[in-house]
């Protein structure tokens, strides 16, 4: 029996097996914030004079429960810089003090975690790592890919190529050399040693925290998170139910408990 046609199907495909990871890879959120941080850290070599600004990247940091990831830190005499990158595509839809965002696609909508949020505890956590005026640490969310914000942002939330003016614009000079370097060498001193093993370490933290906001109820129309409530009036009243916590803003109601 011939089996060369047979083998010559085996060798064919497993050349493609390498192909088959590499597209896996591509998609996930781990690759796509990849590839976000290293435009931003780009743009940051390439128009930022690596004397006046200090870069430093992948920051993870101790906190009272586990651990928080910094993706860029840049520390200048104008200020310390903390950076949080999206590589987002789509629709942005978000306003500062809302605690979810929208990103439609076409017309598929899914919601995300206002990133403003989510970098305020990268800034208060580096407040206690440094011996600096807090009013220093400014807070710049990035967004990369093919996105287009369709509600007005802040002027910190900008994409790739705006997130170096903003860095730019502020031109007074509110920490010495000598702080400089002592702030970049306080965040050195604090950070855990990047490693595989501190990112995993991280990541699983993320992972407790991502179940356990999936365990707690949500509105349904806002996303916030949602109260026991009981009824004053009606024919349901002395019953308890869910309620959006941003009420009366928003009446979102979940299911009813008794």
């Amino acid at each position: 029996m011939d089996l060369t046609p047979l083998y010559t199907s085996l060798v064919s495909f497993w050349y493609l097996i390498p192909l088959f990871i590499t597209l896996g890879i591509i998609r996930t959120p781990w690759f796509k914030g990849f590839i976000g941080e290293v435009i931003v850290n780009f743009a940051a070599k390439l128009f930022l004079d690596k004397k006046q600004y200090h870069l430093i990247k992948n920051v993870t940091l101790p906190t009272e429960d586990g651990t928080t990831q910094i993706d860029q830190i840049i520390v200048s005499q104008y200020g310390v810089f903390v950076i949080e990158t999206k590589n987002m595509k789509g629709w942005i839809f978000g306003q500062a003090n809302q605690p979810y965002w929208t990103q439609q696609i076409f017309k598929h909508k899914s919601k995300f975690q206002n990133p403003l949020r989510q970098n305020y505890k990268h800034v208060k956590t580096l407040e206690t790592v440094l011996d600096i005026d807090p009013s220093h640490i400014h807070s710049l969310v990035v967004f990369v890919g093919d996105s287009t914000f369709k509600t007005n942002m802040p002027e910190n939330v900008t994409y790739a190529g705006g997130y170096i003016r903003y860095i730019k614009s502020r031109e007074e000079q509110v920490l010495s050399e000598a702080q400089v370097r002592l702030v970049t060498h306080q965040i050195e001193k604090g950070r855990f040693t990047p490693s595989i093993k501190t990112h995993l370490k991280h990541a699983k933290h993320v992972q407790k925290i991502v179940e356990k906001k999936a365990a707690d109820p949500r509105c349904p129309k806002c996303s916030s998170p949602m109260i026991l409530r009981k009824a004053r009036k009606g024919q349901d009243i002395g019953k308890q139910f869910w309620g959006c916590s941003q009420f009366p803003k928003c009446r979102g109601i979940s299911q009813k408990v008794s």
